[in-house]
């Protein structure tokens, strides 16, 4: 099958053509970076009005390097949610158009769904991918474990209580006066900073359970702040590199700990936070030790992008034929469900 994916649920609009649900033809994504950088953070309405002027350039850029035209695309799948409600909906809307002039499925497609399957995709540098595997998505909204059953069967594990990895790399790099995307200016400053110099907490230190919390790390480097102020040269480096290593140690204890606790023997990251190089060092590290595998997708795959929903669209759009997706819409809170094995509804029942 040959499927246009698009996915635009908070500041990337991106469309892609996946063919048999593996192989990437193409992957087009406008980034709204430089946008919302003025403001520290993503704003909605922006968010929504910047995929509308863009939706229909990725749609052009997808098709084109596919080498393919809107009559060859067989099914279309589209991310429903969770996201914010007014970037799902241009997307959404875009794709049910599509599909309804051309009489061809649309099938709405749960995010985190995408991210925890996009290492699926034949892309080299991925190796080959065994069920069941943990997952670990690690973004700015979202720090979840999972054990991937199977396409559309999924276990959670933990989530996050409060903040997520993410969120809590941006606010604190807020703090230190550092631009958005906070992640990656606080991942380059830690490469030169030393990661034992400031004794911050890790939080819900256990095994027992696997939720995570970042509120209260992140309330200890605000009362370093308030107690130093805000350091610069070394010291800037150092506060990031022991911050870093704070999120880092938990995430990479608990995704492990998941895959002794449910014997799989792949670790799975995706997610924004996936592309932090503290993060990958650390759980190759783990990965030696404890004779498992840390699997990472490449870091255009792990922040958001279309080509990911490419084997999920292809599994839920396999039974269908035509289009039937009228009462399709945008869910912000979309997810699977609380620690029980779960066969994923198909996703656009939800609404």
């Amino acid at each position: 099958m040959l499927a246009l994916t698009i996915e635009s649920s908070c500041d990337e609009t991106s469309a892609a053509v996946i063919e048999d649900g593996r192989r990437i033809l193409s992957n087009a994504v406008a980034s709204q970076i430089p946008i919302h950088r003025r403001y520290g953070g993503v704003v909605p309405e922006l968010a929504s009005r910047n995929h509308v002027r863009d939706i229909h350039t990725v749609l052009d850029e997808a098709l084109r390097d596919a080498g393919v035209e809107l009559a060859d695309i067989e099914g279309y799948g589209v991310t429903a949610g969770p996201g914010l409600v007014g970037a799902l909906l241009v997307g959404i809307e875009t794709a049910k158009a599509l599909a309804w002039v051309n009489d061809k499925p649309c099938v709405g497609l749960n995010h985190l769904e995408g991210h925890l399957t996009a290492v699926l995709l034949d892309v080299e540098t991925i190796p080959t991918i065994e069920f069941p595997y943990v997952g670990a998505i690690v973004s700015g909204g979202h720090t979840d474990l999972y054990v991937v059953h199977e396409l559309g069967a999924y276990t959670l594990l933990g989530r996050t209580r409060d903040d997520a990895a993410g969120e809590a790399f941006d606010k604190v790099a807020k703090m230190l006066g550092l631009p958005y995307p906070g992640g990656v200016e606080i991942d380059r400053l830690a490469a030169t900073g030393d990661p034992t110099a400031f004794d911050f907490p890790r939080p819900m230190w256990t095994r027992k359970h696997l939720d995570f919390s970042f509120s209260g790390l992140k309330t200890a480097v605000l009362y370093e702040i308030e107690r130093s102020g805000v350091p610069e040269g070394q010291p800037l480096s150092d506060l990031c590199a022991s911050f870093q290593a704070a999120v880092v140690d938990v995430l990479v204890m608990k995704a492990f700990a998941a895959a002794e606790q449910n014997d799989t023997r792949q670790v799975v990251f995706s997610g924004g936070v996936a592309c932090n190089s503290g993060l990958r060092q650390a759980a190759a590290r783990a990965a030696a030790e404890t004779g498992r595998h840390a699997v990472f997708a490449p870091p255009r795959l792990c922040t958001d992008n279309a080509a990911m929903l490419g084997p999920i669209a292809e599994f839920y759009l396999a039974p269908k034929t035509g289009f039937d997706a009228y009462e399709l819409g945008a869910n912000a809170n979309l997810h699977f469900g609380k620690n029980e094995r779960m066969v994923s509804e198909t996703p656009n029942r939800h609404r």
